[in-house]
């Protein structure tokens, strides 16, 4: 596959021991990333490490602080963060299996390919057993994985002809969505407008095809470089966003379930009209 592991060791369930791989699932070659320049010279900007009042340090006079109270810190070294790191543990033990809609999505952190590590027999049979297990059960198997000294919940489940290892975030690192939902009015649609949204819903219900959506964004940020590149006027990419006109609700909902057609000619009082604004499409050096 090319990709460097990112762990390796043993799926184990009871007495059942399956030697895996495990590779990202992720690249983030895709996405576009910048360094800043000085623009006179044409240098890249380093970063110096500096103390205030002392100037640049040396990188062996530097050791990690945690803020107990503003402005005081209790400082600790690298050895003895290094002394609580727990020890690798070469295998992942599937301790519990739960239901694959009983875990809230805000839990998933990041996915990974696991691969059988070897190609004898046995191993491939047991990969096998595990995974058209959990895709019959329909189960998630719940384990944790320790990787460079920290441990995370995993989550194993089928994918395709292999599986699929999702690392989770741990209660403590989530913030209560009824506090982040405060501002949010305690308000519940009429029915007709709820049956409406519910009969759109329905119709543009399909397959998830994940190749139909484009990063437009990227796309015109690579057309702008190449157009720089190339000393040329960038070509226009296409605005998938959404028009952000203002319209009757219940209106905007009929026509949508019907399949679009012109909007009416009056609003509902106390809505905006449609703001006028041009076609969806914007130049990639906008």
């Amino acid at each position: 596959m090319g990709t460097r592991a990112y762990w390796s060791g043993r799926i184990r369930l009871a007495l059942v021991s399956i030697p895996v791989e495990i590779v990202p699932a992720t690249k983030s070659s895709s996405r576009i990333s910048f360094n800043q320049i000085h623009k006179p010279s044409g240098k890249r900007i380093r970063y110096e490490k500096v103390a205030p009042g002392v100037g640049p340090v040396d990188a062996d006079d530097i050791v990690k602080g945690y803020e107990v109270e503003k402005g005081k810190y209790v400082l600790l070294t690298d050895e003895e963060i290094g002394d609580v790191k727990l020890e690798a543990k070469k295998s992942i033990d599937l301790v519990q299996f739960v239901d694959q809609d009983d875990i809230d999505p805000i839990y998933f952190e990041r996915p990974f390919f696991v691969l059988p590590d070897g190609d004898n027999e046995d191993t491939e049979e047991a990969y096998a057993v595990l995974r058209d297990a959990l895709r019959k059960t329909k189960k998630i198997g719940l384990g944790q994985i320790v990787v460079r000294g920290t441990s995370s919940i995993v989550a194993i489940k089928p994918c395709g002809k292999g599986l699929l290892m999702e690392t989770l975030r741990y209660p403590g690192e989530l913030k209560k969505a009824d506090s982040a939902f405060d501002g949010i009015p305690e308000k519940h649609p009429a029915k007709d407008l709820l049956e409406l949204g519910e009969e759109l819903i329905k119709k543009k219900t399909s397959k998830f095809h994940p190749e139909q959506f484009k990063d437009s964004y990227t796309v015109a940020l690579r057309e702008l470089i190449a157009a720089k590149q190339e000393k040329r006027p960038p070509r226009e990419i296409e605005d998938t966003a959404p028009a952000s006109n203002v319209i009757n609700l219940m209106d905007a909902l009929k026509r949508s379930v019907k399949g679009g057609g012109k909007p009416a000619a009056k609003d509902k009082p106390g809505l905006k009209k449609p703001a006028k604004r041009k076609k969806g499409r914007h130049t990639a050096a906008a």
